[in-house]
């Protein structure tokens, strides 16, 4: 017996989709070690937007990162408009909230977007400096 799946399966499966893997950032990637480099020159043109909870947050972050939820982003976008004309580096825990974040931003014709590559998960495991603010 031959079992025949439709194509918009085999091609959920082929991309990880099926089982619940982020998608596919909507910006390029930026690698840990460069996003450093441009924090040690004092880069006024950088912004690093962290979209994970404000508990997450709170508990560890990339140094000078801002942090404004996913689910906020949209609503909270008047509140920063100093985003509009930096390269915005976007992260979240493993990449699925800041997929979705930087849609939004794209939609609301943000241009200069950056996906920290690995997001969080990659920075911590790699003992990469991290801030701790009060809850």
């Amino acid at each position: 017996m031959r079992i025949v799946l439709p194509s918009v399966l085999l091609i959920a499966i082929a991309t990880g989709t099926a089982w619940g893997a982020p998608p596919p950032p909507a910006a390029p990637d930026i690698e840990p070690d460069a996003l450093i480099s441009r924090q040690a020159t004092g880069d006024e043109g950088l912004v690093i937007l962290d979209v994970r909870t404000a508990e997450e947050f709170s508990a560890s972050h990339i140094p000078g990162a801002i942090n404004v939820p996913h689910d906020a982003l949209e609503a909270r976008l008047s509140q920063l408009p100093e985003l509009r004309d930096r390269d915005v580096v976007v992260y979240c825990r493993s990449g699925r909230r800041a997929a979705l974040a930087l849609e939004v931003l794209k939609r609301h014709g943000y241009s200069r977007l950056l996906h920290l590559s690995g997001d969080m998960e990659a920075w911590t495991q790699a003992s990469r400096p991290v801030e701790r603010s009060a809850p």
